[in-house]
């Protein structure tokens, strides 16, 4: 479902005629999707289906215990029948890879172009609706409709987001292009900010809707990943017993297991560690009883905050991807958590210290470039430790054992770093890749 805001603003270059409307069938495409593509057949065998034109074009949604795929029967029609398919296939990605669960990104606007640039680097070319975001392939020219509507300004965000796509290599996971497309100010600011018209000034937005993916509570964003990865694993059990994966890669498939695998999320890990280094704090309230003086004194109100250092490794063996996949974390955590951010080598760099609360993440960039030692950032928390409540290490794991900390540590190892013996009795996070970034 769309975001308010994301409206593709280019309409489909094959307008249907009423009749095409009326007569467009999708039980024949998902009849299609069986003989040909057995893994998206059966993981959309879970997904109740809902003819609407309430929505533009077509997605996926979790809502009221059940997992939906809307569609608008005169988009659908206005395709030719592999992008049908296509379309089909792009939904079955976003379930797959949690996009509409767990993996959510602010602003989320820049997050759902960086989804569909990902999930259209796995999908062929023709099987791909006119007007999508696909990395390396440019906007479609303007009609002079189009340019007198949108004015000078508006043609030049236009071409500048366009610039920037069309720079994009394919296959690289969703995060990547997120840091890419937050990077550039210029860019960043013509996707968050469609403009006055409330209509993108003729921007494409996704060829899809994502509109509803953040308005979940935690406990039915909970149940909705539970019912999709139950369906993603009976698709897989089910494709490895027949052998019969359709046009799903090797690369994709292994991919998809170790993405329905039992091990414990490193997000979720993150997440504990710093729900466990908050402090609580008590201010007075006049909505609330005091329960030993009702009526007398104000009532009091609990609440809970916490400040976190968070030390990067500047040796290069931490990546921008990396660094932009733990910020993402680390700012769908920060409502109730201040983090402070250092770059350190063999010592802690004073100079770029940045604090940062929700939504305002820095940006990565290098202030060091030497070896690694981690007692000076160890020394550093323990010096500050009347600032914070905990602190994190970003990095690949090699350098000696910096000793006792005061503070409570927590180590963040890269995917090609190593998890040292040191760190057992202390918080241990590895990160993973991303599951689309295939190349990597």
């Amino acid at each position: 479902m769309a975001d308010k805001g994301t409206s593709t603003g280019i309409a489909p270059a094959n307008q249907a005629d009423a009749a095409a409307i009326k007569n467009f069938d999708l039980d024949k495409f998902l009849v299609k999707l069986q003989l040909e593509e057995p893994f998206f057949c059966k993981v959309l065998r879970k997904v109740t289906k809902v003819k609407t034109t309430a929505i533009p074009t077509a997605g996926v949604l979790a809502k009221d215990d059940d997992i939906k795929l809307w569609w608008n029967p005169a988009f659908l029609a206005s395709l030719t029948p592999r992008q049908v398919l296509g379309l089909l296939k792009h939904e079955c990605y976003h379930l797959v890879f949690e996009h509409t669960t767990t993996r959510r990104f602010e602003p989320f606007i820049v997050w759902n172009y960086a989804t569909d640039l990902a999930i259209n680097s796995l999908i062929p070319l023709d099987e791909l609706p006119e007007g999508g975001l696909i990395p390396g392939k440019a906007f479609a020219e303007l009609t002079t409709e189009q340019v007198e509507k949108m004015g000078t300004e508006g043609v030049e965000r236009y071409r500048r987001v366009s610039e920037k796509i069309a720079s994009f290599p394919t296959k690289e996971a969703s995060e990547w292009y997120f840091a890419r497309l937050m990077e550039d100010e210029e860019v960043k600011e013509a996707i968050t900010n469609p403009g006055a018209d409330g209509e993108g000034n003729g921007m494409p937005g996704n060829m899809d809707d994502h509109e509803g993916w953040g308005e979940m509570t935690d406990e039915e964003r909970e149940i909705a990943r539970g019912k999709i990865r139950q369906a993603v694993e009976e698709a897989v059990k089910e494709c490895d017993r027949k052998g019969q994966w359709g046009t799903v890669s090797s690369e994709t498939r292994g991919a998809i297991r170790e993405a329905i695998s039992k091990e414990i999320p490193w997000e979720l890990i993150l997440k504990q560690f710093v729900g466990m280094s908050r402090r609580a704090k008590r201010s007075t309230s006049r909505m609330r009883l005091n329960t030993k003086y009702p009526g007398i004194h104000s009532g009091f109100k609990r609440g809970y905050t916490s400040s976190i250092a968070v030390y990067i490794d500047q040796s290069g063996s931490v990546s921008d991807e990396e660094l932009a996949i733990l910020f993402g974390e680390l700012r769908n955590l920060a409502s109730n958590t201040e983090f402070v951010t250092y770059h350190f080598d063999t010592e802690v760099d004073l100079e770029s210290e940045q604090v940062w609360r929700s939504g305002k993440t820095p940006a990565a960039h290098r202030t060091r470039s030497g070896g690694t030692c981690f007692k000076g950032p160890s020394y550093h928390a323990n010096k500050n430790k009347h600032r914070f409540d905990g602190y994190l290490i970003l990095t690949d794991g090699y350098a000696p054992d910096p000793g006792h900390s005061r503070l409570k540590r927590g180590w963040v190892v890269t995917t090609d770093g190593e998890l040292q013996e040191f760190m057992d009795k202390e918080v241990k996070i590895k990160m993973k890749g991303r599951i689309e970034a295939m190349a990597a």
